[in-house]
């Protein structure tokens, strides 16, 4: 009985550390945008850049309700903060993404050279 009872705890100590895992490679405790949220936010993130493809949404980021992150079509990638109502409040550059893709993956410069190395 001691031994199944050690076993289920273990198990249970295993699940809850990769769970911790998961949380802590996806950022937190930041949840991507779904269903209306994410078309009004992504709409308004979209009409305030004038453009471009949405690469990450995020709720509750940073202070602000909602959270977009836009590729422009230059190359350039911004954080657009849009609140409760919608409405666009703050942009900035986001700089975690600059030279990578969001899979983590170096931009195609650098990929070429280490395909090269293969």
């Amino acid at each position: 009985m001691k031994r199944k009872l050690a076993v289920i705890v273990a198990l249970g100590l295993v699940a809850g550390a990769v769970s911790a895992g998961f949380a802590i490679a996806a950022g937190g405790d930041e949840q991507p945008l779904t269903g209306s949220q994410l078309d009004k936010a992504t709409d308004a993130a979209l009409a305030h850049t004038g453009g471009g493809t949405v690469v990450e949404t995020e709720a509750d980021s940073d202070d602000v309700p909602y959270s977009v992150e836009v590729r422009l079509d230059n190359g350039r990638v911004v954080e657009v903060e849009v609140d409760e109502k919608f409405d666009v409040v703050a942009e900035e550059t986001d700089d975690d993404a600059k030279g990578e893709d969001e899979s983590g993956n170096d931009d195609p410069a650098n990929q070429e050279e280490s395909e090269d190395e293969d």
